[in-house]
């Protein structure tokens, strides 16, 4: 139950090569931290209003923006043309969020792509932050992926970067709760297909990000559904057995599928971020 009145706001802000970016915010009347939320291929931020109003009822300044390409945010649907330009991104919404709270300690939450966006951040680019939390990242390619489907994506990018291709998710397979599936299916700011260049950077990016871990210096929380079949949860097991340092902590929930945060036991996945954050504030 939402404990106090949450606050939603809308906005834009400018990414470093001056593309708009859509961004939205639940705030409490008195925050005592700032969370910052990265979305998955496809979607969008809207998709996480509920999880922004349950912990701004909690006292956190929610922050989340439409990656490129996505959502209300400029850009062509699907596409990018260097994996680098999400960083980039994320580096600016980070700033817009810091510049907001300047007094507050920031959190990273990064779901899906997004959370392989925030941990080749975090690998890359050393960002100031008290914790991340990475929820289902593609760290690891799934059985169903084509090999050969890989070798054209890469092909492509170099004659037809911006041809689209089918990204082949089934909805489905995102929670086990039928009301989140009939709305990512209806939602009309979801797409279907991704450019070959977006296909092929994506790709790129699961292997380099991999093999990083070992360069995040940041205390990151790892969580995954073991039933996720967009999402293999043996990438994320492999990528927090490279992190070095106190404050790294793993949690795997048997039967939960790609989306955690929008499953039947989502209260308990909330809970569980919200003791691991605190333990950072402690």
């Amino acid at each position: 139950m939402e404990r106090r009145v949450v606050r939603r706001s809308q906005a834009y802000f400018s990414a470093a090569d001056g593309v708009r970016l859509f961004r939205r915010a639940w705030m409490p009347p008195t925050p005592r931290m700032a969370l910052a939320i990265v979305h998955g291929f496809a979607e969008h931020s809207g998709r996480y209003d509920h999880v922004g109003a349950w912990f701004s009822t909690r006292d956190f300044a929610v922050h989340a923006f439409d990656q490129r390409g996505h959502g209300r945010s400029d850009g062509v649907r699907g596409h990018v043309d260097s994996f680098a330009r999400f960083l980039d991104d994320l580096e600016a919404f980070l700033d817009v969020v810091r510049r907001e709270h300047p007094e507050l300690s920031v959190v990273l939450l990064g779901h899906s792509m997004g959370g392989l966006v925030t941990a080749s951040l975090l690998a890359e680019r050393k960002p100031d932050l008290l914790g991340a939390v990475v929820i289902g990242p593609p760290l690891e390619l799934g059985s169903g992926v084509s090999r050969m489907r890989l070798r054209m994506a890469r092909a492509l990018r170099r004659v037809a970067p911006l041809m689209p291709l089918r990204a082949g998710l089934d909805a489905g397979d995102l929670s086990r709760d039928p009301e989140v599936v009939k709305a990512y299916q209806d939602d009309p700011l979801v797409f279907r297909r991704a450019s070959a260049s977006f296909a092929a950077e994506l790709l790129d990016a699961v292997g380099r990000t991999a093999q990083a871990g070992m360069h995040v210096q940041i205390p990151t929380l790892m969580m995954h559904g073991e039933a996720d079949r967009i999402c293999p949860p043996r990438g994320t097991r492999n990528f927090h057995a490279q992190l070095r340092g106190a404050g790294h902590r793993l949690r795997v929930y048997p039967k939960l599928r790609h989306e955690i945060l929008n499953e039947p036991e989502q209260e308990q996945v909330f809970e569980d971020v919200l003791a691991w954050i605190d333990e950072r504030e402690a």
